[in-house]
């Protein structure tokens, strides 16, 4: 295989397109203007189109008074009705794809229509300048000489209708262009397999002899293989066995609790490591230094954005598009999709870290939060503060969730901590008192409910056994690919679970 031509070619390809991403940069309104018009004006003659009269929406103030935003669960009767077979309701190309979630709150999935329009123009676009931006910031790079190693789900058929579902990495893995399909590995079959297991072992018997260059996947997983790789092949480090492995691009989860743990096992100290936010609706963020820690907001691959403000005292839901956004507030993020979503509640939270260029980080989810007391503590909070003590306290953690106690026979409530160690700290309680007091620094609400213990006693600590988290999503049916742990949670139905079985 010509891999050096591949290399010449592509990166050639791949950086022509820094031209286009500064257009947008510069121009950010209007180009989402325009996003905006061109979803409106290719669904005018939908049923959704028809029903909001698309022909006469020619401005955002229009759209946002005449189409209403929905949840998923408000959206999925419309989804429902192309899942069994009809078109043209809400999208006008034909609906064959739907990615499913793997409904992190409960034992629901929920089932994403990923139109062509959307393959193209969003998804695989993220994909092209995910790399177009890594090769521009590393110049040396020779990532297309070897393989990209990919890490995905599984896709299964719907009877009776020509329709395909599965995680989303499954079906950008069935629909590849040919030029990625050549320089990735492992091959469709095994990408595609169902069994978590089987395919851990099939990945590893069939990439140990390639030139791996590059990872792609979900950390806790990639996680998962890299650590049965050192298993089967005695070594340290995983770049002992992929002597030529540059970086790893991943998604799905934050990477702060689980990037000790990959230094840990990779040699090279100019290894990179980028982000990209890559949900079954669309590709919306990606990660555009070499060592940022936030995400330049895409504004040109066919999604229209618009924001909530998260916040207790703000009791009007007051939607907003990018002209009135500001830094350090947590947006609840609504979007218009080349897929058909419409005004659609994704579920998730970000934060601005800049308005010039518009970039975010994922603060957390609509739903994956913890409110009981009025502590309003999200991801983002928790994940900032475990990243600081498991670096103070020398551990490492395979992964983890939180639930609220609630107060009971006068006894007050707190936070129940599960968390399963691949290295534990020497002092547990040294580690929870440090974490908790750091939690506090990053959330004065969380703050003032520990103050002297007056609302909140002091965080609970259970202590997973091996492969807990593992075992329970097994038990689920959620192992491999996108399938992960819900970190916070406002009730204790899947925490008591976990309980359980530990």
């Amino acid at each position: 295989m010509p891999f050096s031509f591949i290399n010449t070619v592509a990166s050639w390809m791949l950086k022509k397109r820094i031209h286009e991403i500064g257009l947008f940069i510069k121009y950010p309104i209007d180009v989402q203007n325009d996003q905006l018009k061109n979803l409106i004006n290719t669904a005018k003659k939908t049923e959704f189109g028809k029903k909001y009269d698309f022909t006469s929406i020619d401005n955002y103030e229009t759209f946002k008074e005449r189409v209403p935003s929905f949840t998923y669960e408000e959206f999925f009767p419309t989804i429902n009705r192309t899942i069994n077979g009809e078109q043209n309701i809400f999208w006008p190309e034909k609906i064959k794809w739907f990615a499913q979630s793997s409904g992190t709150t409960n034992s629901k999935s929920k089932f994403i229509p990923v139109s062509n329009s959307s393959l193209d123009g969003c998804h695989f676009k993220g994909g092209k300048d995910m790399l177009c931006f890594y090769l521009n910031n590393n110049e040396n790079s020779n990532m297309f000489l070897g393989k990209s190693l990919r890490l995905g789900g599984s896709r299964k058929i719907i009877e009776n209708n020509d329709n395909y579902f599965g995680d989303l990495s499954a079906i950008l893995i069935d629909n590849l262009p040919i030029w990625a399909e050549l320089i990735s590995t492992p091959n469709n079959e095994i990408s595609l397999l169902d069994k978590w297991d089987e395919k851990i072992d099939a990945i590893i018997k069939g990439t140990l002899q390639q030139d791996v260059r590059s990872l792609s996947g979900v950390p806790s997983w990639m996680l998962t293989l890299m650590n049965k790789l050192l298993e089967t092949t005695g070594k340290n480090y995983i770049d002992e066995t992929w002597k030529n492995l540059e970086v790893f691009f991943h998604g799905g989860v934050s990477f702060k609790p689980y990037k000790n743990e990959f230094n840990n096992i990779i040699s090279n100290k100019n290894f990179k490591y980028y982000e990209v936010y890559n949900a079954s609706e669309g590709f919306f963020g990606i990660q555009d230094l070499n060592d940022g820690t936030d995400l330049l907001l895409m504004l040109d691959y066919g999604v229209f954005y618009e924001f909530i403000e998260i916040s207790e005292s703000n009791t009007n839901e007051k939607i907003i598009d990018l002209t009135q956004v500001k830094k350090g507030v947590n947006y609840a993020m609504l979007i218009t999709t080349n897929s058909g979503l419409w005004r659609y509640k994704i579920g998730d939270t970000v934060m601005f870290t800049s308005l010039n260029p518009f970039k975010i980080i994922i603060s957390g989810r609509t739903k994956h939060f913890i409110n009981a007391f009025g502590e309003e503590v999200i991801i983002d909070n928790v994940e900032k503060a475990l990243e600081k003590i498991i670096s103070k306290h020398n551990c490492k953690i395979t992964d983890y969730t939180v639930a609220p106690k609630f107060m009971k026979s006068g006894k007050k409530g707190s936070h129940d901590w599960i968390i399963e160690f691949s290295k534990k700290p020497n002092d547990i309680n040294g580690f929870m008192f440090d974490l908790d007091l750091e939690i506090q620094e990053n959330n004065t609400d969380y703050k003032a409910k520990r103050f002297k213990n007056i609302t909140l006693d002091k965080p609970i600590l259970n202590i997973a056994r091996k492969n807990l988290f593992y075992d329970w999503l097994k038990s689920k049916r959620k192992v491999g690919g996108q399938n992960k742990i819900p970190r916070l949670s406002n009730d204790r139905n899947f925490f008591d679970e976990l309980i359980k079985i530990n």
